[in-house]
């Protein structure tokens, strides 16, 4: 008999990926690990950034902010979009408190699909409610 893996152990497994590829600053991941609304969420990394998504499968949820390294030591948290810009933080501390500070209301923990199958379940569950 085989079992799919629940979000939390598929969750689990993007930290332990994201912390082995090297990508992003460990300070950073330790912070945001620590945080328990990012902690639900899937992490992945693109050019050194950290970005969290709302489901556990590729192509990801772009509507959280993410942080990037900044030159000289710092963070930029911008987002959720890449033409979006939210600012500098001095310390991985002051980027995950941004980020927490603009998570979308009811996020996480994570859907085990892709984001048109967590589309598709949130307006199933909005019928349920509303009907």
């Amino acid at each position: 008999m085989t079992t799919n893996p629940s979000s939390a152990d598929r969750v689990e497994a993007g930290w332990r990926a994201v912390r082995a590829d090297g990508r992003v600053r460990p300070e950073l991941l330790d912070l945001a690990y620590a945080e328990p609304s990012l902690r639900q969420l899937f992490p992945w990394t693109g050019m050194g950034e950290l970005h969290f998504s709302r489901c556990t499968e590729r192509r990801w949820t772009w509507d959280i902010p993410y942080i990037q390294p900044a030159a000289g030591g710092g963070y930029w948290v911008s987002g959720p979009l890449r033409s979006q810009t939210i600012g500098p933080a001095a310390t991985a501390a002051e980027a995950v408190a941004m980020v927490v500070e603009r998570l979308p209301a009811g996020c996480g923990p994570a859907f085990v699909g892709t984001p048109d199958e967590l589309v598709a379940h949130e307006e199933a569950t909005r019928g349920r409610l509303n009907g």
